[in-house]
């Protein structure tokens, strides 16, 4: 097994800490805890080398919507400037390339066993210990847990009547076989979400023919993507850090000023013109964010944009049937999406579009897809891009219990909580990178700010000797309170989205992000250490006695 040579600091542990991930969370933990801190950590992942989210998804098309220049860590500026893009957005195998490159530079691999999968992680109240099992049939034990599962990572797979009986392939987006060769088949795609769109501006030139099937029309932007030069690239590196101060600040970390003026505050003409220039720019979030300060607030706001939208699809798309049933209806208020010249694709001899809310799915055939007007549609390849169970699914489909054997999955029956998106009560010494209630923002920034405040917390409690760790069950109610109340000040609840869980049939609408920006967050993160522990649970500190405190939750 590979993992630091450093000597373990946690009497009768074999590790300090165990990292699950290696995306963007778990690496940069692996380097915080083991090179700056100099713990002994071990880390696990289920892929055969490092890249997360974007080891799995290489589905055609599959591309980052938060500019180059910013998707990637800023914690070291030597790595900033040898940073290389050509685009302004990057392709997976760029970003995968890119995070391995990180792993190289920090030697990361050498503290990870590849090819495993966390099965199951207790919580040992004697010892105060984590014990986690692989799927090796292993076991080992640390002080410290953290997961780097990633939001966007347990697959949703639906249950199509009759998928075993068909007699071509299947594949979902986020388990995309290599070598897969699409030229010329009957292809058939379900969803029209992010993954989706890409996956159909890919497909669409090169497919036999493509069968799109939409359950809901979808806001779309383009994406504006476009070489950048190697003066740009220069004048960027340049100037990083007032890019990464002013990401920081920002509510979604994307890179650009956001708005501070009100839809409704300027002329008709003049929000036409900033939706357009918004438009021939480019990007979801800055179509979103960037025009007008109201648009997530404010309904008003928010049917101007969409009715802009609306208006784009009737111009684009040639057929006015097929235009139609793309526009939207409902809110612009699921997480924007953009991609290049999605809705032309819909002029193209060899797409169609079926609408499988008006006419839904009746069964999947041997031959390919039947919808309920008695249709089949006869298909080589059936394509699901039906996303994932955001947020919570990575750590439901895995047994995770704490303090009295309680698990995450009987907790979170009704929904996650979280405190900050890192804590759960009654779960000791237990972090996770991007959990329940984090920043709705661009990953990257977040991710960052979420282990540099987790390599603080363990820091801190190895100088006082803290051993068992957790938030205070009022503290996360009051953190589960405040994202609730930030979120229905939005027109976000109002729409169904897989950011409150609407994407899987039976789940509990639930509150899953902080909604306030990430500027806010930190400020709260901050908060969270000035008050020291007195938000905590915090058994054998030197410097402050919360043991009465320990013990009563421990009884419970």
């Amino acid at each position: 097994m590979n993992n630091s040579d450093s000597a373990v600091r946690t009497p009768g542990a074999d590790y300090d800490a165990i990292v699950i991930g290696a995306g963007f969370g778990g690496l940069y933990a692996v380097h915080k805890l083991r090179d700056e801190l100099g713990l002994k950590v071990q880390a696990y992942d289920s892929a055969s080398d490092v890249g997360g989210t974007w080891y799995w998804n290489r589905y055609p098309g599959a591309l980052s919507d938060t500019e180059s220049y910013i998707y990637r860590y800023s914690f070291d500026r030597e790595l900033l400037q040898q940073g290389t893009w050509k685009n302004q957005y990057l392709t997976q195998p760029e970003i995968l390339g890119y995070l391995g490159d990180v792993a190289d530079r920090f030697d990361l691999r050498r503290s990870y066993q590849f090819n495993t999968s966390m099965e199951s992680a207790s919580y040992n109240e004697e010892t105060n210990l984590w014990h986690v099992t692989t799927d090796k049939g292993e076991t080992v034990t640390a002080k410290n847990l953290v997961t780097g599962l990633g939001l966007l990572s347990a697959i949703n797979k639906p249950d199509f009547k009759g998928i075993d009986d068909f007699q071509g392939q299947v594949i979902h987006t986020g388990q995309w076989p290599e070598g897969t060769d699409l030229s010329g088949k009957r292809i058939g795609v379900i969803g029209t979400g992010s993954t989706g769109q890409q996956v159909i501006v890919a497909t669409a030139p090169i497919a036999g023919h493509l069968t799109v099937f939409q359950r809901s029309a979808q806001y779309n932007v383009p994406i504006g993507n476009h070489p950048q030069s190697a003066e740009e690239i220069a004048e960027i590196k340049k100037n990083y850090d007032a890019i990464w101060e002013q990401v920081r600040n920002s509510a979604v970390a994307f890179g650009f000023d956001e708005s501070t003026v009100p839809a409704m505050s300027v002329s008709e003409e003049e929000r036409e013109r900033v939706f357009q220039e918004a438009w021939d720019i480019g990007g979801g979030f800055r179509y979103m964010f960037a025009t007008f300060s109201d648009i997530t607030t404010d309904l008003d706001a928010n049917n101007a944009a969409c009715e802009f939208v609306r208006k784009k699809i009737r111009e684009i798309v040639e057929d006015p049937v097929t235009a139609e049933k793309l526009c939207p209806t409902d809110l612009y208020a699921k997480r924007p999406l953009c991609a290049h010249k999605y809705f032309e694709v819909y002029n193209r001899d060899n797409v169609s579009l079926v609408d499988v809310r008006a006419n839904p799915i009746e069964t999947i055939t041997p031959k390919g897809l039947r919808t309920e007007d008695g249709v089949e549609h006869e298909l080589d390849v059936l394509i699901l891009a039906t996303g994932f169970e955001a947020v919570d699914g990575s750590y439901t489909k895995r047994h995770f219990s704490g303090r009295g054997g309680v698990t995450l999955r009987e907790k979170w029956k009704d929904g996650p909580t979280g405190y900050l998106g890192m804590m759960e009560t009654d779960f000791p010494n237990f972090f996770m990178i991007l959990g329940p209630n984090g920043p709705f923002t661009s990953l990257p920034p977040s991710i960052e700010t979420q282990v540099e405040w987790i390599s603080d917390i363990i820091k801190r409690n190895y100088e006082n000797d803290v051993v068992a760790f957790d938030v205070k069950p009022e503290v996360q109610e009051a953190w589960q309170e405040k994202c609730r109340e930030i979120s229905d000040a939005t027109l976000f609840p109002k729409a169904q989205s897989w950011i409150f869980g609407a994407n899987i049939p039976g789940k509990p609408n639930a509150v899953m992000f902080y909604m306030a920006g990430l500027a806010k967050y930190r400020e709260e993160l901050a908060e969270a250490i000035s008050a020291d522990y007195a938000r905590f649970n915090s058994l054998g500190c030197s410097t402050m006695d919360n043991r009465e405190n320990t013990s009563k939750s421990a009884s419970r």
